[in-house]
């Protein structure tokens, strides 16, 4: 993070390990038995606390694609294995572990039940707005840590200050909250949040938080709790509906929705998403897009690539948020090298690939579009949208332009896809790999040394989040959705009239490629779908992917039809850029799918022995993921799980090592 913050992060990280060793409410002394009595009386130890904490935010580390590969596993993205949430009954309830703890949650309400009482008193020396700034951060991250919870657990417990070291205490503390209820929270702490923070980054470079971030968050937040409630309404995954869980238990009985009824809080959420949305678009301009890939020292630098990739991100006019590397303090993470080559082991999909429309703004399989076809990369780039043609890499490109000697793992020239090395360092998993992240300045190509900035909030998703928000509300594209779905199309170099590209959607073919065609098992209609379609070919291998699929209720048809996920198109002329004795297919060793099973590389069923060889499936309960049984044992009575205040998630099992169960709707 920022240079100035290095040392009082080192000093401080020693009395937060302290208080943040285990996520177990029982198995932690009280904090004030730890905490150093003279803290957080200045605004430099509230900005060192804070800052200490933003690791709960996404950002790039080593030995991985960063956060560019948090999308794989998806419909967007595959690496070099497959997740066994697609193989209904290897998912399974874990004795121990998962994602109900608590840890970050206590550090921040620690933090909120010291300071908030000193300010009220005046008993914090510093700036008036500093000290403002530094408590808003902490609500931001609370919000962000609750928010990570709901998306993982659904209902879940609230807690605003510390609590004793009591059984009772905490028992009653367990009680899940319905989620609605909790996203209340979320927007109430993102609400304080926003008046509290500055404007603008504290520090001028936007590596720490501001209230125009809270914004965002506030969309996203209010967005995805809208489109859960909209498309799981009427099953057990919301309040009140058959088979919800937390019927069963008494402290849950009469809950109501805030709002009055499910459509009223839709309603309400949509019209939170549509303001806060609308604010920080009108904010921040997008980054241009001169349309050069940058191919030559004398070749115009393109900010939009740049944007992605470039050391210092505080100068790009969409940017909100931003990680910054330092190498001399080694602060580093290894993204430029794995872009140079197979990205890591993670690969775009075709489903992705495909739904990119071309640069007239049509489908590649509409009348007239003139797409080339996909016998090389090269075709499938012809004409394309600008954001594929931009980041899609293909054999032969210039990877580094400048400082070529100066790293230890720089790859010139993009080389043909290495399909059939299972190393990660190595690996192209589908045969389609990305240039965002790429860096052309060799000097970041030494291994594990990226100092590159890692991108974590950019305005771009607000101008989504308000077309989708005000499409759900209103059934209609208004013109300041317009106005926002244009400026995307334009910039991305395709042709902005997005009424052209609706009327020649065909959605059983964009099924084909696209889970986000489907909400609930059914498709969508063509307008919201190109909605979908547009987030996806904007913030593709920004991590996003996952949350809309779930809030989307998207995988449903996976039930009952499976998925097969493929790359590019290996049983055609590109066949020819391999040696035939390494291409094995149809044996025990193969390395690669057969020609019998598809024209296109299928990463994951090559030998017959993966368990997704005859493609995805899905259950219903993976939506959510399971609570470990540890957690019911220990705000039990006498061991006796169903004396927990907690409850199970939507068809998981109370005993570990068991898979989902049918979700009768």
């Amino acid at each position: 993070m920022m240079k100035k913050y290095i040392i009082s992060i080192t000093v401080f990280s020693l009395f937060l390990s302290f208080i943040g060793c285990s996520d177990d409410f029982l198995e932690r002394p009280p904090e004030s038995e730890l905490t150093p009595e003279q803290y957080l009386f200045e605004e430099s130890q509230l900005a060192s606390y804070t800052i200490n904490l933003y690791g709960i935010l996404p950002s790039h580390g080593n030995w991985s694609f960063g956060t560019f590969g948090i999308d794989s596993d998806t419909d967007n993205m595959a690496n070099m294995d497959y997740d066994n949430k697609y193989v209904p009954g290897q998912w399974r309830v874990g004795q121990s572990g998962g994602s109900w703890d608590f840890g970050n949650i206590r550090n921040v309400n620690y933090f909120l039940s010291t300071v908030v009482p000193r300010y009220n008193n005046d008993e914090i020396t510093g700036s008036e707005s500093g000290v403002k700034h530094y408590i808003g951060e902490a609500y931001f991250l609370r919000a962000f840590e609750y928010f990570n919870k709901v998306q993982s657990l659904g209902d879940f417990p609230i807690l605003k200050k510390d609590l004793p070291d009591d059984l009772t205490v905490l028992s009653e503390a367990s009680e899940r909250r319905p989620h609605p209820e909790v996203v209340r929270f979320i927007i109430s702490d993102l609400d304080s949040a926003a008046t509290m923070m500055m404007p603008s980054s504290p520090d001028g470079n936007k590596n720490r938080l501001s209230s125009y971030a809270a914004l965002l968050m506030k969309s996203r937040v209010a967005l995805y709790e809208a489109s859960w409630l909209k498309n799981f309404r009427g099953t057990a995954f919301v309040p009140n509906g058959p088979g919800w869980p937390g019927a069963n238990k008494d402290y849950n009985q009469g809950w109501q929705y805030e709002a009055g009824s499910i459509d009223a809080e839709i309603e309400w959420l949509l019209n939170q998403a549509i303001m806060a949305a609308e604010e920080v678009a009108g904010a921040f301009p997008l980054t241009p897009n001169n349309g050069v890939l940058q191919q030559a020292v004398s070749d115009a630098q393109n900010p939009y690539f740049d944007l992605f990739s470039a050391e210092d991100m505080s100068d790009f006019s969409e940017v909100i948020l931003w990680r910054d590397y330092d190498q001399g303090l080694g602060i580093v993470h290894n993204v430029p090298v794995n872009a140079m080559l197979g990205n890591y082991g993670v690969g775009l999909t075709k489903g992705l690939v495909d739904s990119f429309l071309m640069k007239n703004g049509l489908p590649i399989y509409a009348n007239g579009s003139g797409y080339a076809g996909d016998d090389y990369i090269e075709d499938v780039r012809d004409n394309r949208d600008g954001r594929l043609w931009l980041f899609l890499k293909q054999p032969g490109q210039v990877n580094v332009l400048y400082n070529e000697q100066a790293g230890n793992s720089v790859t010139p020239i993009e080389p043909i896809p290495d399909i059939t090395n299972n190393i990660w360092e190595k690996g192209y998993s589908t045969g389609y790999t990305i240039r965002k992240g790429l860096n052309y300045d060799g000097t970041q190509a030494n291994n594990g040394q990226g100092y590159t900035g890692s991108l974590v909030f950019r305005a771009t998703e607000a101008y989504l989040n308000y077309i989708e928000a005000s499409y759900l509300s209103t059934g209609s594209i208004n013109a300041t959705a317009s106005g926002y779905w244009r400026a995307i199309r334009e910039r991305a170099g395709v042709d902005a009239d997005f009424q052209k590209t609706i009327v020649a959607t065909n959605m059983q073919l964009e099924s084909n490629g696209d889970w986000g065609a489907f909400s609930a098992g059914q498709l969508i209609d063509p307008t919201l779908y190109n909605i979908r379609r547009e987030r996806r070919n904007e913030l593709f291998a920004e991590g996003l992917r996952w949350m809309d699929l779930k809030r989307w209720r998207a995988l449903d048809q996976l039930i009952d039809n499976n998925y097969h996920i493929e790359g590019f198109k290996l049983w055609g002329p590109m066949q020819e850029w391999y040696d035939e004795g390494n291409l094995k297919f149809d044996v025990a060793d193969a390395t690669v799918s057969s020609p019998n099973r598809s024209e296109y590389l299928r990463p994951y069923e090559q030998t017959g022995a993966e368990l997704v060889y005859d493609g995805y499936s899905w259950a219903m309960a993976h939506y959510l993921d399971p609570i470990a049984i540890q957690h019911f044992l220990i705000t039990s009575e006498n061991k006796n799980l169903s004396t927990s205040p907690i409850y199970q998630n939507p068809g998981w099992p109370l005993s570990a090592n068991e898979g989902a169960q049918p979700i009768n709707e």
